[in-house]
């Protein structure tokens, strides 16, 4: 896996609890999530990574799940287009950003492709057709990322909100991942996520680090067994609006 060196963050905001969940998992606490929030730049800091911050903005309750707003690679930085209409315009921002950092692609409407849907494994881009990803969208990244030497695969996904839910790549051939999802691993080493872990599958691998969320000890016993080095995260605000550990940085 190539060497990551920066990272772009943004702070949840005041009205965080007021975005999309489908978790039913409770109201989230802010001062907690900004706690959380916190913690995951420190961790990305420990694994050696330039961490850009952007402040919380209010129009946006979702907007700290940053991931869904981009596809980065070394050459290109693909603006999103979110499927929710009250997300539409998260990615401006990111797109003012990025674009001092990055050439710049876009997904153009009408269609619909968000990042929680890409899952990169090595030179191939595997993207998940979802309620917030459409066949469309997935095209329109396809062409984009063959101008670049990219392949992608799309993998209809029925019970998860996104790709990266379910499924991890943690590098070295190594995946994490709920059954549905056992398909992209086929060939490779998967670690099955038990039932009641599933939260457990979204993983981040950052260089020689992996961040896992905490509370999850049956995956993270076989996470051990692998050899890696572990981060281990409380995620317990962002759960509650189902965002989790990849959601929450575009790393490049």
């Amino acid at each position: 896996m190539s060497k990551l060196t920066k990272a772009i963050v943004r702070k949840p905001g005041k009205n965080f609890a007021d975005g999309i969940s489908t978790s039913n998992l409770g109201k989230p606490s802010f001062e907690l999530a900004l706690d959380q929030h916190a913690a995951y730049r420190e961790a990305l800091k420990q694994c050696y990574i330039d961490v850009i911050v952007l402040e919380a903005d209010e129009r946006y309750p979702d907007g700290c799940f940053v991931e869904d707003t981009a596809v980065v690679t070394n050459e290109v930085a693909i603006i999103t287009r979110p499927a929710d209409p009250s997300r539409l315009g998260e990615e401006e921002s990111i797109l003012e950003t990025m674009s001092k950092l990055k050439k710049i692609e876009r997904i153009t409407a009408p269609e619909n492709l968000e990042g929680g849907d890409i899952l990169r494994v090595e030179k191939n881009f595997y993207i998940g057709i979802t309620k917030r990803t459409n066949v469309e969208g997935a095209n329109q990244l396809a062409q984009l990322l063959s101008k670049y030497g990219y392949t992608a695969t799309q993998v209809p996904v029925k019970d998860i909100l996104h790709l990266k839910t379910g499924i991890a790549y943690l590098g070295d051939n190594n995946f994490i991942g709920v059954d549905e999802l056992r398909g992209i691993a086929q060939g490779k080493n998967m670690i099955k996520v038990e039932q009641g872990e599933e939260y457990s599958a979204n993983c981040l691998r950052v260089n020689d680090s992996l961040i896992i969320p905490k509370g999850f000890p049956k995956s993270k016993s076989q996470i051990v067994r692998l050899g890696y080095n572990i981060i281990e995260l409380d995620m317990s605000e962002f759960r509650k609006m189902d965002g989790g550990l990849t959601c929450l940085s575009l790393l490049f």
